[in-house]
């Protein structure tokens, strides 16, 4: 199984810290965040990696190279303007080739797992989403997940969920939109969801979208918490 990073955003609302450097390099307790991704993806076999860029790509090519220094092999899908979430996969598929892959937005953190990403989607479906609690800044959500795990359109009697950024896609999802045509990947899915072909999973974990300042310093400040107890349980037991 392939992987595509998304790293082609222009990350405006994390400026000043975006003015010089592209998103995917903003650093979490003092590593890139796209890095997270690669060590992750790679610890499960997923080796193959597409990551798309625009703003500033070439300081996110010098910083990862071929993927070697990572255990990884990367391409890389360049985008002279920014095609949003899914033109920017639709422009990748040539690269990721004829089977299911991994999709991760570059600027998101999480605690989840990806050994169960690559058993995710069924033969019957075109996407699987990892959820998530809503977060303060989408307190309305993105949809709803009934009792058999199948994505559906918000509704106001049921609990609501933010998509986290990580999933994964059967290339179908996309093919119909035509190359360079810039659309987010929320309109692809709305056309599966409405035929009953998303499924997805809630995680209840630690997860950002590290997509401003503040969203950032607070993430820092939770590992910083988290690290801190864990030094603290370990001297505990050493006594």
């Amino acid at each position: 199984m392939r992987a595509m990073i998304l790293a082609a955003g222009l990350g405006q609302r994390l400026r000043p810290l975006t003015e010089h450097l592209p998103k995917a390099l903003v650093s979490v307790a003092g590593k890139p965040l796209i890095e997270y991704h690669i060590d992750k993806l790679g610890a499960v076999g997923i080796g193959e990696l597409v990551i798309n860029t625009c703003w500033l790509g070439e300081l996110i090519e010098r910083r990862l190279g071929d993927g070697a220094a990572f255990g990884v092999c990367i391409q890389w899908s360049r985008e002279v303007e920014p095609l949003e979430t899914g033109g920017g996969i639709r422009r990748a598929l040539p690269l990721l080739g004829p089977a299911p892959f991994v999709t991760v937005s570059a600027d998101i953190w999480s605690d989840y797992g990806y050994s169960r990403l690559p058993h995710a989607l069924s033969s019957t479906t075109l996407a699987h989403l990892i959820l998530v609690p809503n977060p303060p800044h989408n307190p309305g959500g993105d949809y709803s997940l009934d009792a058999a795990g199948i994505v559906r359109p918000c509704d106001p009697g049921e609990a609501s969920f933010t998509f986290s950024g990580l999933g994964v896609l059967a290339p179908e999802l996309v093919t119909d939109f035509p190359d360079g045509a810039v659309f987010p990947l929320r309109d692809a899915l709305r056309r599966a969801i409405a035929a009953g072909a998303v499924t997805g999973e809630v995680y209840a974990g630690l997860w950002s979208d590290v997509g401003t300042p503040e969203r950032l310093t607070a993430l820092e400040q939770q590992l910083a918490r988290g690290a801190a107890a864990m030094t603290q349980c370990r001297g505990e037991r050493r006594i």
